[in-house]
């Protein structure tokens, strides 16, 4: 069974984490079940949320970056 780790930006999200969420997983277990002819149910996805102050590209965090 495909297990899907999702990692993002806390921030990203914030607005409406359970609703954003959701229509992630929708669409990447469409995807995965389309492709694969899997069950939804076979298919995991799991988030995990970091916070952009937590988040480097390079030697940069990302509200760092936010704020240029």
């Amino acid at each position: 069974m495909p297990f899907v780790n999702i990692r993002l930006v806390k921030e990203v999200i914030a607005s409406d984490p359970e609703g954003k969420k959701a229509a992630i997983a929708a669409k990447v277990t469409e995807a995965i079940t389309e492709a694969t002819g899997l069950a939804d149910s076979d298919v995991w996805i799991v988030f995990e949320e970091v916070l952009a102050r937590d988040w480097f590209i390079g030697p940069t965090d990302v509200a760092t970056l936010r704020k240029l």
